[in-house]
């Protein structure tokens, strides 16, 4: 009787554990969803709104070493770019868009084209992110950034790259150490 009873004690415990645990996971799920909606509409007051987004894509799949969603990621970013609508620009901006735009297009092309070779994508990765982060200086990201900082990639030279989050999540050197660098700069 003694067994029945710590049987049924430990099963209420465990359910209750377990009911605790699906309720702290669907208020995390909605202040997650809450979070990116508010992101994703407040990042839609930019200009670049969609090339920022693709970039995104692009680092968090460098970040998980997934090198086939970095180039469709790559591809993106490289419509992104091609279909952004400078018609509303001053000349001087659009003269702008187009010194940045026309690097980056050819780092997010080589990105797209080399699904197998992470490591090529990575360099090309390097220069598209100072390409990034003069258009988000030049046109405002409508949402905030971090300019994040690997001190060991590149046989230590170092690098940067644009974020959407202060945790670090490394681009360069992927889950063999995802959470080495720093943050430099906040954008607005």
């Amino acid at each position: 009787m003694k067994n029945i009873i710590l049987s049924m004690a430990a099963s209420i415990l465990f359910l209750a554990a377990c009911n605790n645990e699906t309720k702290k996971k669907e208020t995390t799920d909605s202040i997650s969803a809450t979070t990116v909606d508010t992101a994703s509409k407040s990042q839609q007051n930019s200009p670049i709104h969609n090339i920022i987004r693709a970039y995104l894509q692009l680092k968090n799949a460098l970040a998980k070493d997934n090198d086939k969603d970095a180039a469709s990621s790559g591809k993106a970013l490289e419509a992104a770019l091609a279909g952004f609508d400078k018609s509303s620009l001053t000349a001087e901006k659009a003269k702008l868009y187009e010194d940045i735009a026309t690097d980056a297009k050819e780092h997010a092309e080589h990105i797209g084209a080399n699904v197998g070779n992470i490591k090529h994508q990575r360099e090309h990765f390097e220069t598209l992110s100072q390409d990034i982060y003069d258009l988000v200086k030049g046109f405002g990201a409508g949402q905030k950034l971090y300019v994040d900082h690997c001190p060991m990639y590149n046989e230590n030279k170092g690098a940067n790259w644009i974020s959407e989050s202060k945790d670090i999540s490394n681009p360069y050197l992927g889950q063999s150490m995802p959470t080495c660098g720093t943050v430099k700069e906040e954008l607005q």
